[in-house]
Protein backbone atom coordinates (compact mmCIF):
# COMPACT_ATOMS: atom_id res chain seq x y z
CA UNK A 1 0.00 0.00 0.00
CA UNK A 2 2.80 2.39 0.99
CA UNK A 3 4.79 1.43 -2.12
CA UNK A 4 1.76 2.14 -4.33
CA UNK A 5 1.23 5.53 -2.67
CA UNK A 6 4.87 6.46 -3.24
CA UNK A 7 4.62 5.41 -6.87
CA UNK A 8 1.61 7.65 -7.54
CA UNK A 9 3.20 10.52 -5.60
CA UNK A 10 6.36 10.23 -7.69
CA UNK A 11 4.28 9.98 -10.88
CA UNK A 12 2.43 13.18 -9.96
CA UNK A 13 5.71 15.01 -9.31
CA UNK A 14 7.16 13.83 -12.62
CA UNK A 15 4.00 14.80 -14.50
CA UNK A 16 3.97 18.22 -12.87
CA UNK A 17 7.66 18.74 -13.69
CA UNK A 18 7.13 17.74 -17.33
CA UNK A 19 4.14 20.11 -17.59
CA UNK A 20 6.13 23.02 -16.12
CA UNK A 21 9.10 22.32 -18.40
CA UNK A 22 6.83 22.03 -21.44
CA UNK A 23 5.13 25.34 -20.61
CA UNK A 24 8.51 27.04 -20.15
CA UNK A 25 9.78 25.73 -23.49
CA UNK A 26 6.53 26.80 -25.19
CA UNK A 27 6.98 30.35 -23.86
CA UNK A 28 10.72 30.70 -24.49
CA UNK A 29 10.95 28.94 -27.87
CA UNK A 30 9.50 31.84 -29.96
CA UNK A 31 11.93 34.29 -28.32
CA UNK A 32 14.87 31.96 -28.94
CA UNK A 33 13.75 31.51 -32.57
CA UNK A 34 13.58 35.28 -33.15
CA UNK A 35 17.06 35.76 -31.66
CA UNK A 36 18.40 32.96 -33.84
CA UNK A 37 16.85 34.40 -37.01
CA UNK A 38 18.37 37.82 -36.34
CA UNK A 39 21.84 36.35 -36.95
CA UNK A 40 21.04 34.62 -40.26
CA UNK A 41 23.40 35.67 -43.03
CA UNK A 42 21.02 34.97 -45.94
CA UNK A 43 18.54 37.66 -46.96
CA UNK A 44 15.73 35.21 -47.78
CA UNK A 45 14.89 33.16 -44.73
CA UNK A 46 15.60 29.49 -45.23
CA UNK A 47 16.77 26.51 -43.18
CA UNK A 48 19.51 25.65 -42.67
CA UNK A 49 21.03 29.16 -42.78
CA UNK A 50 23.85 29.84 -45.23
CA UNK A 51 25.84 31.51 -42.46
CA UNK A 52 25.61 33.97 -39.63
CA UNK A 53 26.11 37.74 -39.65
CA UNK A 54 25.49 40.95 -37.68
CA UNK A 55 24.61 42.94 -40.81
CA UNK A 56 20.91 43.09 -39.96
CA UNK A 57 21.59 44.97 -36.75
CA UNK A 58 23.52 47.63 -38.68
CA UNK A 59 20.68 47.66 -41.25
CA UNK A 60 18.32 48.91 -38.54
CA UNK A 61 20.15 52.24 -38.35
CA UNK A 62 19.86 52.63 -42.12
CA UNK A 63 16.06 52.51 -41.82
CA UNK A 64 14.96 55.90 -40.48
CA UNK A 65 11.45 54.69 -39.72
CA UNK A 66 12.75 52.30 -37.07
CA UNK A 67 14.74 55.02 -35.28
CA UNK A 68 11.88 57.52 -35.48
CA UNK A 69 9.35 54.88 -34.41
CA UNK A 70 11.49 53.85 -31.45
CA UNK A 71 11.73 57.38 -30.06
CA UNK A 72 8.03 58.04 -30.62
CA UNK A 73 7.09 54.78 -28.89
CA UNK A 74 9.46 55.57 -26.02
CA UNK A 75 8.07 59.09 -25.55
CA UNK A 76 4.45 57.96 -25.69
CA UNK A 77 5.07 55.01 -23.36
CA UNK A 78 6.76 57.23 -20.75
CA UNK A 79 3.92 59.76 -20.89
CA UNK A 80 1.25 57.07 -20.71
CA UNK A 81 2.98 55.36 -17.78
CA UNK A 82 3.39 58.57 -15.77
CA UNK A 83 -0.14 59.82 -16.43
CA UNK A 84 -1.60 56.36 -15.80
CA UNK A 85 0.03 56.26 -12.36
CA UNK A 86 -1.27 59.76 -11.57
CA UNK A 87 -4.80 58.56 -12.36
CA UNK A 88 -4.76 55.10 -10.82
CA UNK A 89 -2.93 55.84 -7.55
CA UNK A 90 -5.63 58.15 -6.09
CA UNK A 91 -8.33 55.95 -7.65
CA UNK A 92 -6.87 52.90 -5.90
CA UNK A 93 -6.81 54.77 -2.60
CA UNK A 94 -10.46 55.71 -3.07
CA UNK A 95 -11.48 52.13 -3.86
CA UNK A 96 -9.60 50.52 -0.99
CA UNK A 97 -9.91 53.16 1.74
CA UNK A 98 -13.52 54.29 1.39
CA UNK A 99 -16.99 53.00 0.69
CA UNK A 100 -19.22 55.00 -1.65
CA UNK A 101 -22.19 54.44 -3.90
CA UNK A 102 -21.20 53.22 -7.34
CA UNK A 103 -17.86 51.85 -6.14
CA UNK A 104 -18.16 48.62 -8.12
CA UNK A 105 -19.32 50.47 -11.23
CA UNK A 106 -16.32 52.80 -10.93
CA UNK A 107 -13.97 49.84 -10.62
CA UNK A 108 -15.48 48.10 -13.65
CA UNK A 109 -15.19 51.32 -15.65
CA UNK A 110 -11.47 51.56 -14.93
CA UNK A 111 -10.94 47.88 -15.77
CA UNK A 112 -13.08 47.94 -18.94
CA UNK A 113 -10.15 48.52 -21.38
CA UNK A 114 -9.19 44.90 -20.69
CA UNK A 115 -12.45 43.60 -22.18
CA UNK A 116 -13.04 46.20 -24.90
CA UNK A 117 -11.05 45.37 -28.08
CA UNK A 118 -8.17 47.78 -28.62
CA UNK A 119 -9.29 48.40 -32.21
CA UNK A 120 -12.66 49.63 -30.88
CA UNK A 121 -10.93 51.94 -28.39
CA UNK A 122 -8.72 53.32 -31.17
CA UNK A 123 -11.62 53.94 -33.55
CA UNK A 124 -13.70 55.62 -30.82
CA UNK A 125 -10.82 57.86 -29.79
CA UNK A 126 -10.13 58.83 -33.39
CA UNK A 127 -13.74 59.96 -33.94
CA UNK A 128 -13.74 61.79 -30.60
CA UNK A 129 -10.49 63.57 -31.41
CA UNK A 130 -11.81 64.66 -34.82
CA UNK A 131 -14.93 66.12 -33.19
CA UNK A 132 -12.77 67.82 -30.57
CA UNK A 133 -10.58 69.38 -33.27
CA UNK A 134 -13.65 70.65 -35.14
CA UNK A 135 -15.01 72.27 -31.98
CA UNK A 136 -11.79 73.72 -30.58
CA UNK A 137 -9.36 73.90 -33.49
CA UNK A 138 -6.67 72.24 -31.36
CA UNK A 139 -4.62 69.58 -33.20
CA UNK A 140 -4.99 66.32 -31.30
CA UNK A 141 -4.97 63.57 -33.93
CA UNK A 142 -1.38 62.66 -34.67
CA UNK A 143 0.04 64.50 -31.67
CA UNK A 144 2.14 62.76 -29.04
CA UNK A 145 -0.42 63.68 -26.39
CA UNK A 146 -3.23 62.24 -28.52
CA UNK A 147 -1.35 58.95 -28.75
CA UNK A 148 -0.58 59.08 -25.03
CA UNK A 149 -4.26 59.50 -24.15
CA UNK A 150 -5.09 56.33 -26.06
CA UNK A 151 -2.25 54.45 -24.38
CA UNK A 152 -3.24 55.70 -20.92
CA UNK A 153 -6.56 53.88 -21.30
CA UNK A 154 -4.87 50.51 -21.84
CA UNK A 155 -2.34 51.02 -19.03
CA UNK A 156 -4.93 51.92 -16.36
CA UNK A 157 -6.15 48.33 -15.72
CA UNK A 158 -2.59 47.06 -15.15
CA UNK A 159 -1.79 49.86 -12.72
CA UNK A 160 -5.14 49.43 -10.95
CA UNK A 161 -4.64 45.71 -10.48
CA UNK A 162 -1.14 45.97 -9.02
CA UNK A 163 -1.55 49.10 -6.89
CA UNK A 164 -4.91 47.99 -5.47
CA UNK A 165 -3.53 44.57 -4.59
CA UNK A 166 -0.62 46.18 -2.73
CA UNK A 167 -2.90 48.63 -0.91
CA UNK A 168 -5.08 45.77 0.30
CA UNK A 169 -1.97 44.06 1.67
CA UNK A 170 -0.91 47.09 3.74
CA UNK A 171 -1.47 46.76 7.50
CA UNK A 172 -4.11 49.39 8.27
CA UNK A 173 -2.88 49.69 11.85
CA UNK A 174 0.25 51.48 10.58
CA UNK A 175 -1.88 54.12 8.89
CA UNK A 176 -4.12 54.41 11.95
CA UNK A 177 -1.06 54.92 14.15
CA UNK A 178 0.07 57.81 11.94
CA UNK A 179 -3.41 59.36 12.09
CA UNK A 180 -3.55 58.99 15.87
CA UNK A 181 -0.25 60.86 16.15
CA UNK A 182 -1.74 63.87 14.40
CA UNK A 183 -0.97 63.22 10.73
CA UNK A 184 -3.64 64.20 8.24
CA UNK A 185 -4.97 61.54 5.84
CA UNK A 186 -2.94 63.10 3.01
CA UNK A 187 0.29 63.16 5.03
CA UNK A 188 -0.29 59.56 6.18
CA UNK A 189 -0.84 58.48 2.57
CA UNK A 190 2.28 60.27 1.30
CA UNK A 191 4.69 59.45 4.11
CA UNK A 192 3.42 56.06 5.33
CA UNK A 193 1.32 54.26 2.74
CA UNK A 194 3.13 55.20 -0.47
CA UNK A 195 6.55 53.99 0.76
CA UNK A 196 4.91 50.69 1.73
CA UNK A 197 3.35 50.18 -1.72
CA UNK A 198 6.37 51.50 -3.65
CA UNK A 199 7.22 48.03 -5.08
CA UNK A 200 3.70 47.73 -6.48
CA UNK A 201 3.94 51.16 -8.10
CA UNK A 202 7.27 50.28 -9.70
CA UNK A 203 5.80 47.04 -11.05
CA UNK A 204 2.71 48.91 -12.30
CA UNK A 205 4.94 51.40 -14.11
CA UNK A 206 6.97 48.61 -15.71
CA UNK A 207 3.96 46.64 -16.95
CA UNK A 208 2.27 49.83 -18.18
CA UNK A 209 5.39 50.80 -20.12
CA UNK A 210 5.63 47.39 -21.79
CA UNK A 211 1.92 47.41 -22.76
CA UNK A 212 2.16 50.91 -24.21
CA UNK A 213 5.50 50.42 -25.97
CA UNK A 214 4.26 47.37 -27.86
CA UNK A 215 0.76 48.58 -28.71
CA UNK A 216 -0.21 48.49 -32.39
CA UNK A 217 -4.00 48.74 -32.76
CA UNK A 218 -4.62 52.07 -31.03
CA UNK A 219 -1.47 53.66 -32.45
CA UNK A 220 -2.38 52.56 -35.97
CA UNK A 221 -5.64 54.53 -35.81
CA UNK A 222 -4.27 57.67 -34.13
CA UNK A 223 -1.09 58.41 -36.11
CA UNK A 224 -0.98 60.74 -39.10
CA UNK A 225 0.97 60.32 -42.37
CA UNK A 226 4.68 60.60 -41.65
CA UNK A 227 4.24 59.70 -38.00
CA UNK A 228 5.00 56.20 -36.80
CA UNK A 229 5.67 54.09 -33.75
CA UNK A 230 7.99 51.10 -33.66
CA UNK A 231 5.25 48.42 -34.00
CA UNK A 232 3.78 50.34 -36.96
CA UNK A 233 7.22 50.69 -38.55
CA UNK A 234 7.70 46.92 -38.26
CA UNK A 235 4.28 46.26 -39.83
CA UNK A 236 4.97 48.66 -42.72
CA UNK A 237 8.39 47.13 -43.36
CA UNK A 238 6.86 43.64 -43.55
CA UNK A 239 4.54 44.81 -46.34
CA UNK A 240 7.51 45.12 -48.69
CA UNK A 241 10.30 42.95 -47.32
CA UNK A 242 10.75 39.77 -45.35
CA UNK A 243 14.31 39.54 -44.12
CA UNK A 244 16.10 39.15 -40.75
CA UNK A 245 16.03 42.93 -40.15
CA UNK A 246 12.66 42.50 -38.44
CA UNK A 247 14.11 39.75 -36.26
CA UNK A 248 16.97 42.10 -35.30
CA UNK A 249 14.50 44.87 -34.39
CA UNK A 250 12.49 42.39 -32.32
CA UNK A 251 15.67 41.17 -30.62
CA UNK A 252 16.48 44.74 -29.58
CA UNK A 253 12.93 45.15 -28.25
CA UNK A 254 13.32 41.95 -26.25
CA UNK A 255 16.68 43.17 -24.91
CA UNK A 256 15.27 46.57 -23.86
CA UNK A 257 12.25 45.06 -22.09
CA UNK A 258 14.32 42.25 -20.57
CA UNK A 259 16.88 44.74 -19.25
CA UNK A 260 14.07 46.77 -17.71
CA UNK A 261 12.69 43.68 -16.02
CA UNK A 262 16.09 42.68 -14.64
CA UNK A 263 16.88 46.16 -13.35
CA UNK A 264 13.45 46.47 -11.75
CA UNK A 265 13.68 43.03 -10.19
CA UNK A 266 17.05 44.04 -8.73
CA UNK A 267 15.30 46.62 -6.56
CA UNK A 268 11.77 45.17 -6.38
CA UNK A 269 10.83 41.50 -6.07
CA UNK A 270 8.39 41.35 -8.99
CA UNK A 271 7.35 37.77 -8.24
CA UNK A 272 6.03 38.71 -4.81
CA UNK A 273 4.35 41.87 -6.09
CA UNK A 274 2.51 40.13 -8.94
CA UNK A 275 1.39 37.24 -6.71
CA UNK A 276 -0.49 39.57 -4.35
Amino acid sequence: MVRGTRFWERLRRITFGVAVAGTFVFMVLPIALVLWLSFFGNEILSLPPEGYSLRWYSEIFAQRQFISGFWTSLEVALLATACGLLVTTPASFALTRSQFRGREAFLQLLMSPLIVPAIVIGASLYMSFVEFEVLTGLPVVGSVWGLAIGHILITIPWSMRLITANLIGVDRSVEEAALSLGASPLVAALKVTLPLIWPGMVAAALFSFVVSFGNLEISLLLVTPGQTTLPIAILQYLQWKIDPTIAAVSAIQIAVIGTGLLITDRFVNLAKVVQR
